[in-house]
């Protein structure tokens, strides 16, 4: 497959995720419509546990839709997790990246011009995880610690990681990754919203906090630091501990040539 189709898919791809993830959280969490009483609005908002639904379900969609063509990683951390866990090749990772964060600033800014048609739009930068952005401290959504913040995005990615490279194994039952991966990105919500708002994506970070700057943007590293190293780690577990040893015999010829 050339490489302009699989970074065209994965900027779409990464696109998707940031627009319905980022978006149903911006647009849908807290909606209201009608009215309970006269003085009590009708609650419609899909809240904690749809937006958790939300952000698993772009990338079930997206695995399946796009993963034939690029991989479907639709996350830096990802690419780096792969790469670490040799199955994706070091030549690819920069130009990946930056089609999967040129992809999630379009998806931030589509979801800007919708959000900002309604009446009375405006984004506070002093308020915690405004505009779907993550943050810790007095920007974590539950005012966890830096280091708390730190853990959850790590360990959560790792998780992640691990989940990935299972289900794409070769051994693995055959045609269930995309929902093995999109659950495991659902329950990864329900577990850290509260905590950091859940990034695991330094690309799905990086948009949203474009659009609002501030201290959102300034915490930004957290997100890409964090993700990236968790990720890295699972790749290299699963590498030498996991893989099966004819395929790491494999990898490793290819590697070489490479």
């Amino acid at each position: 497959m050339p490489l302009t189709k699989k970074l065209l898919a994965e900027f779409i791809g990464t696109f998707w995720l940031v627009l319905g993830g980022c978006g149903s959280a911006v647009l849908a969490a807290a909606f209201t419509g009608g009215k309970l009483t006269d003085q009590i609005p009708f609650p419609l908002g899909i809240g904690l546990l749809g937006v958790s639904l939300a952000f698993g379900l772009t990338v079930f969609t997206g695995a399946y839709a796009l993963g034939h063509i690029s991989g479907g990683h639709f996350n830096p951390a990802v690419s780096f997790g792969l790469w670490a866990g040799k199955r994706f090749p070091g030549s690819e990772l920069l130009p990946y990246i930056i089609a999967q964060v040129l992809g999630g600033i379009l998806g931030a800014g589509i979801l800007y011009l919708i959000a900002s048609g309604k009446p009375g739009f405006a984004i506070d930068a002093t308020a915690a995880g405004v505009f779907a952005t993550n943050g810790y401290e007095a920007f974590s959504p539950g005012g966890f610690s830096l280091l708390a913040c730190f853990v959850a995005e790590f360990v959560l990615t790792f998780i992640f990681l691990i989940v990935i490279l299972g289900a794409t194994d070769h051994r693995a039952p055959a045609g269930f990754a995309g929902s093995a991966i999109g659950l495991a990105l659902t329950l990864i919500h329900l577990i850290s919203i509260p905590v950091t708002n859940t990034s695991v994506n330094p690309a799905r970070s990086l948009a949203p906090a474009l659009f609002v700057g501030g201290t959102p943007l300034s915490q930004v590293w957290l997100f890409w630091l964090a993700p990236i190293l968790g990720a890295i780690a699972a790749g290299f577990l699963y590498y030498n501990f996991f893989e099966h040893p004819r395929r790491v015999d494999a990898l490793d010829e290819v590697a070489s040539i490479r």
